[in-house]
């Protein structure tokens, strides 16, 4: 791209200035290209925070601010490349004709599949990515293809990524600057193909169902499965999986529920012509140490999932107005109270939007604390549980006394609520604490229907 050494050079003097105070006070110069400049500035500053490989390449282009806010981070574009890789390595050879495919293995057998085998030879495999944007995605996982296909309908972001393929020593790639249901009528088949369909309709609000995002998955699923063995769908975090699995039809093979540092990113669906009759649901949650994995599947247990700050009306559900109260008895035989107990595990939020709650419970032998928490109690550690583990140092009940007494000597505190008529920050402001420490506070409901507080210490920082 043409672009005036006198404006590169300010890019690179200036990388770590405040964008806004360089707007306001830098001086207009020939040559100089400021609002180039600044969006180079902002993009670098972005990228050091959700990209770090690409901003130690000094030649790469970043695009305005919009494009560099949806972007994959690096590490949800490694998972993508790893999970492509994989497979690519089981998907065989790309039929020509319209024949049905091969028959995959069912889902407990692709769930004892090694994740570790990433890629083929580079000589093999070709991937279509039919909505290519700023090219994240695309740059890790073509590196696992002989051949990639980048397709893009704006002209901008083609030449962009253009650039950066070279700048980043891509090889067997081509860009393709077309709208993404024109090239796949005209392309040839290919072994993956990979879609991050636009989730914002044309006044710019953002869209959650899948048949709202462009281009229209539903419309094309037909065509998408003619012309790849394997299609790997990015959807938002806030999408309904149950419902965009029914509302594919029948061919959606697994899905990936991918969260960084317990923050839920990405929705992943692999489509296949010959899908196993139930999904495989991955859910992950990578962080700096690896991958916390949990596979699971829709009939397995209970998948309601998305059980987060729970803010319910408990009077209204159990009948119960008092903080204290109860008549004592269960409301689930499966359930346990926390003061029985010395440990406490919250699932991932991987896990909470997958609502794989019962397998979790039954595969680590904990006991859910109530039927509604998804929170877990145990007589010992649990090694290796997705998600994090806590010894419960105390419990009260929301009267007043027993409450002073598990929150005596705090000024501040973790707060999680989970089945429980108050949000965190409602919460905070009745027990007067500030946000952090070392203390985590677990508010609920037992299973006599008293709202109580866990008083607790996280078990990788004692």
């Amino acid at each position: 791209m043409d672009i005036s050494e006198q404006t590169r050079a300010f890019v690179r003097g200036h990388r770590t200035d405040d964008v806004r105070d360089l707007a306001l006070h830098a001086k207009r110069v020939e040559g100089l290209d400021l609002t180039w400049a600044l969006d180079q500035i902002a993009g670098w500053q972005t990228a050091r925070r959700k990209l770090p490989q690409w901003a130690d390449v000094d030649d790469i282009i970043y695009p305005p601010h919009l494009a560099m806010e949806q972007c994959s981070s690096e590490p949800t574009a490694r998972y993508k490349a790893r999970l492509a890789a994989r497979l690519l390595a089981g998907a065989g050879p790309v039929e020509t004709t319209t024949a049905d495919a091969v028959p995959e293995p069912p889902a407990a057998e692709r769930a004892a599949q090694s994740h570790t085998s990433e890629s083929r030879p580079a000589s093999e495999g070709v991937l279509t990515d039919l909505t290519g944007g700023f090219g994240v995605d695309f740059s890790y996982m073509a590196r696992r293809f002989a051949q990639a296909v980048y397709v893009e309908r704006q002209r901008e972001l083609c030449e962009i990524v253009r650039h950066n393929v070279a700048a980043l020593g891509l090889d067997g790639v081509r860009i393709v600057n077309a709208q993404a249901e024109s090239h796949l009528d005209a392309m040839d088949p290919v072994d993956v193909i990979y879609l991050d369909p636009a989730r914002r309709d044309t006044h710019g609000a953002r869209t959650y169902a899948i048949a709202d995002c462009t281009p229209d998955v539903l419309a094309l699923r037909d065509g998408l499965l003619r012309k790849a063995r394997v299609v790997i769908v990015k959807l938002s975090p806030m999408l309904d999986w149950h419902k965009a699995v029914d509302d594919l039809g029948g061919v959606v093979d697994e899905v990936h529920i991918v969260a960084v540092s317990n923050e839920c990113k990405e929705l992943l669906l692999v489509l296949r012509r010959n899908a196993a009759p139930v999904p495989l649901v991955q859910c992950v949650n990578l962080t700096p140490q690896g991958e916390e994995r949990f596979a699971c599947t829709p009939e397995s247990g209970d998948m309601r999932g998305d059980v987060h700050d729970d803010v319910r009306d408990i009077a209204a559900e159990t009948g119960k107005t008092s903080e204290t109260g109860g008549d004592g008895g269960d409301d689930s035989a499966g359930t346990a109270t926390a003061a029985a107990h010395r440990y406490l595990y919250e699932p991932n939020a991987a896990i909470m939007k997958a609502g794989c709650f019962a397998e979790l419970g039954a595969r680590y032998g904990l006991t859910p604390l109530t039927a509604n928490s998804h929170l877990y109690v145990t007589d010992r550690p649990v090694p290796g549980f997705p998600g994090r583990g806590f010894r419960i140092d105390a419990m009260a009940t929301f009267a007043k006394k027993d409450l002073k007494r598990v929150v005596a000597g705090l000024t501040q505190a973790n707060i999680t609520t989970r089945n429980f008529p108050m949000t965190v920050d409602q919460l905070r402001r009745k027990l007067k604490l500030k946000d952090g420490g070392d203390t985590y506070l677990f508010a609920t409901t037992d299973r006599a229907r008293r709202h109580i507080l866990i008083r607790a210490t996280r078990l990788d920082r004692e």
